[in-house]
């Protein structure tokens, strides 16, 4: 993208919660009168000057009118800027378009999907678009999958720096998670099992941990579907939710990494329980909860503040190589992971984009691939993350 835009960064959903914090971080963080012009984007000029009221931005954030249903006003409002965040989801059903629409007119776009389906279509449909325009697709940047897929990167990079080879495997576990499941990744999580319904094709792409690698396969993966008892670790591993997304996102930045991480790269994700027959019921208890399934949250519901601030995540990394070598690292987050740390994390993927415009090429990225390293520093020193090496 050469041609200058009128806005740097535009937040599309910014009515909604999540796009509410995400401008309420812009706001703290970056200010207004800043390195960074940005707007507030959605289908209703009278709620986002509400929304811009009641948070106390300046009337100089410009209002953006766009409908995902409108292909004109998606035109439009893509044409203005040079990075589109959006909160806007499931994807899968306000989506396609606006993806569509960036990879046309060049525009940088970041985005919270979990949903491996639709971004398979994605990159399949839209991949060559985006690489022939220069526009930088990154999915996936909130709790699914930054923290993972950044935190395997890290991991990867202190194996470098201590001089061995790149770890061919590596072991996710989330050892700690307080905080509530977004409304919005519930609805995704609905909208993919009804299209998986409709379309048998499609399960064979979530239950593929190579789905978005674009034809290649490695090894056998682990399942992390059973409950299971760890002797490395002391510890009983249960299922853990993310884990079908952010396993494919990794697997996706080893391809685009050129294979950084070995093409006999392994890598699972799990939860950690704890030791003896009290983690191991919890395991097991973990393991057969469907309340995924029977909640009744919805899009644009979530947490108070209070709740935000209280929560917390910390996911531990094991890695390590033929040699016997082995290192191990932590990812923490000082917020709720759905909500509170999330909308930093998109905030910064979006802010790196909008501060460093070569840093790749055109294309549908991950957060590890691009922009990586620059992330991880972003992260630490704005969005209270932490990427620490253990022991």
């Amino acid at each position: 993208m050469s041609e200058q835009r009128e806005l740097d960064l535009i937040v599309y959903g910014a009515s909604g919660f999540t796009g509410r914090l995400v401008c309420e971080y812009l706001q703290d963080q970056y200010g207004v009168d800043g390195d960074i012009k940005w707007a507030m984007a959605g289908r209703s000029e009278d709620k986002l000057r509400q929304v811009r009221d009641e948070m106390g931005i300046a009337d100089t954030v410009s209002l953006v009118v766009a409908d995902s249903a409108d292909p004109a006003s998606v035109a439009s409002m893509v044409a203005s800027t040079r990075v589109l965040l959006t909160t806007v989801g499931p994807y899968q059903l306000y989506g396609s378009d606006i993806v569509k629409a960036c990879a046309g007119a060049g525009t940088d776009y970041v985005d919270l999907c979990g949903e491996p389906a639709w971004m398979h279509q994605m990159i399949a449909a839209h991949g060559d678009t985006a690489k022939a325009s220069g526009a930088r697709i990154v999915f996936s940047c909130g709790f699914d999958s930054i923290p993972f897929d950044l935190g395997v990167l890290y991991l990867q990079q202190l194996a470098a720096d201590d001089g061995q080879a790149p770890l061919n495997r590596v072991k996710g576990r989330v050892r700690a998670m307080k905080g509530t499941m977004s409304g919005g990744t519930l609805a995704s999580f609905r909208a993919t099992m009804a299209a998986a319904g409709d379309n048998p094709e499609l399960v064979a792409v979530l239950t593929n941990p190579f789905a978005l690698a674009e034809g290649f396969t490695g090894p056998e993966q682990p399942s992390g579907m059973k409950p299971l008892y760890e002797e490395d670790l002391g510890s009983w591993s249960a299922p853990f939710v993310m884990a079908t997304i952010n396993t494919k996102n990794i697997h996706r930045s080893n391809l685009l990494l050129d294979h950084r991480y070995g093409k006999d790269f392994v890598y699972d994700e799990m939860l950690l329980t704890g030791p003896g027959e009290e983690g191991e019921a919890v395991a097991k208890a973990v393991a057969s909860d469907n309340s995924m399934a029977k909640s009744r949250l919805q899009p644009g519901e979530g947490p108070s503040k209070e709740e935000r601030d209280k929560g917390c995540y910390d996911v531990m990394f094991v890695g390590s190589n033929p040699s016997g070598y082995q290192v191990t690292a932590s990812v923490k987050g000082d917020r709720d992971p759905g909500y509170g740390s999330t909308s930093k994390m998109i905030a910064e993927a979006a802010v790196c984009l909008v501060l460093d415009p070569g840093a790749a090429g055109g294309g549908i990225w991950t957060p590890a691939a691009a922009p990586g390293s620059q992330l991880i520093e972003r992260l630490q020193a704005n969005a209270g993350l932490s990427f620490q090496r253990e022991g």
